[in-house]
């Protein structure tokens, strides 16, 4: 990018990946956000964005890469604006980082248009339409995955997170869901990995070469061991680059892993910052900062919509903690994964009491899929209640109807388990594909008895009803 030596400025403070520095009058401190870019001892680029204005013609940055051998009074260039990214067709089938740089040794992406990944004049430049119509058309994506199709189908344009702890397989339905929609859809797909494992990461790749759907997919990475800044900044780059598809009028699926990552990236930035944590410790811009992100996956008024879906990392499985209840006020659909159901062996461990979707609608889904969810909700919410019961006075207690209640209830849970294609090594059973017809089918034959002379071990991790 091109640099305006007018306003070169001078390193004078660094701590860890916050850099403080000084221009010599207070009109040439450049703008919130502007990017700076220096050198280190050795010769390495270090990019800066500035967070804020001090005193003093002072401008604290963030840096985006390490700044380990940065001196002070080094001298910083001033960009022309934003952190701005490569966009375009080129991008298929790569990995970039924050700042758009190819990551996967295959080579510079020439992309002939770069965009900033900062919106700050969103607000202003939307159009929102006035045409009533817009939302009363409603496209079901069909997951193939039983509990998300029968409990929170998937909308065109809606927001789905999955919340869990640590190990209960967010990452894993991520990659499902991925491997199942962008081969039926062939639609594009933007996969932003923020603050997670390199090795997921990794894995992610060769896990979309093998299932031959690499070629639709753009990946951004910000991993774990980078500083926060560019784990922070990844969200944004992984938003602008979904933007960009979705202005040729392109439906466009984002994957998140892990949206809590990006939080967390902002509470260390906060604190680094010296900013006053609120009373749980998490910065004091945690809401602004959280819909900064998700005010900008719309559905645009000429086309193309973004249809996020989020995994959101649990601290300690409290579905209570305030950066988890701040990303799940923006979603449509909550797929809560229960620690308990893994215990059981339940996979995938969605929690169908603890989860709820705005999209479970009849006017979305019809009345036959809306009646049938509410029923399989219905039992296994009186099957909790009598789980209870059975543990203290065994089954034999239980009343005739609260028997065969309790027992179609357990091949249900058992029914809306699944074999994953991408878990095939470790289960040993090769996944299944199910359609939304075959999941009401098989709910419908266990409410109504049809198959209560079968033993429940049947209905587990199979595809549909035989």
């Amino acid at each position: 990018m091109p640099a305006d030596l007018k306003s070169r400025g001078k390193i004078v403070s660094v701590q860890g990946p916050v850099v403080d520095v000084k221009f010599s009058a207070a009109e040439d401190v450049p703008n919130i956000f502007t990017m700076l870019t220096t050198k280190t001892v050795d010769g390495n680029d270090v990019i800066l964005e500035i967070a804020e204005h001090l005193p003093g013609n002072l401008a604290r940055c963030i840096a985006i890469n390490s700044t380990t051998n940065l001196q002070r009074n080094q001298e910083v260039d001033v960009s022309s604006g934003s952190i701005q990214i490569p966009v375009g067709d080129k991008l298929y089938g790569r990995i970039i980082n924050i700042l758009g740089e190819p990551i996967d040794q295959k080579g510079v992406i020439s992309a002939p248009e770069k965009v900033s990944i900062r919106k700050a004049e969103m607000g202003t430049r939307v159009k929102l339409s006035k045409d009533k119509s817009l939302r009363k058309h409603f496209e079901v994506m069909e997951t193939g995955i039983k509990i998300i199709d029968l409990l929170s189908p998937l909308v065109k344009g809606s927001k789905t997170g999955i919340l869990g702890g640590a190990g209960l397989g967010k990452s894993v339905l991520t990659l499902e869901i991925i491997q199942h929609i962008v081969k039926k859809y062939q639609g594009a797909c933007v996969f932003v990995g923020v603050g997670e494992r390199i090795r997921e990461g990794n894995e992610l790749y060769f896990e979309l070469e093998k299932h031959d759907v690499l070629s639709k997919t753009m990946m951004v990475f910000g991993q774990m061991n980078e500083p926060p800044g560019a784990r922070f900044g990844v969200a944004m780059t992984g938003i602008t680059i979904a933007e960009s598809i979705q202005r040729k009028n392109q439906d466009v699926l984002l994957f998140v892993d892990n949206i809590f990552r990006f939080v967390q990236a902002g509470a260390e930035i906060s604190t680094l910052l010296g900013r006053v944590p609120s009373e749980t410790g998490y910065q004091p811009t945690l809401l602004a900062e959280v819909s900064e992100f998700h005010e900008r996956i719309r559905t645009q008024e000429s086309g193309g919509s973004i249809t996020s879906i989020e995994a959101v990392y649990v601290p300690a499985d409290d579905l209570t903690d305030p950066a988890v209840v701040a990303i799940f006020s923006f979603l449509d659909s909550v797929l809560v994964l229960s620690r308990e159901r893994i215990q059981l062996g339940l996979y995938p461990a969605i929690d169908p009491l603890l989860s709820s979707s705005a999209n479970l609608d009849i006017d979305i889904v019809g009345k036959r899929h809306f009646d049938v969810a509410q029923e399989v909700v219905r039992i296994l919410q009186r099957y909790e209640e009598l789980r209870r019961i059975v543990l203290v006075v065994g089954i034999d207690e239980l009343s005739h109807a609260d028997r065969i209640l309790y027992e179609r209830a357990r091949k249900l849970q058992n029914f809306l388990t699944q074999p994953f294609f991408v878990s095939e090594v470790y289960t040993g059973k090769k996944g299944a594909y199910v359609t939304v017809e075959q999941t009401l089918e098989g709910c419908e034959k266990i409410i109504a008895g049809r198959v209560d002379s079968r033993p429940e071990e049947e209905f587990y991790l199979i595809g549909a009803l035989p």
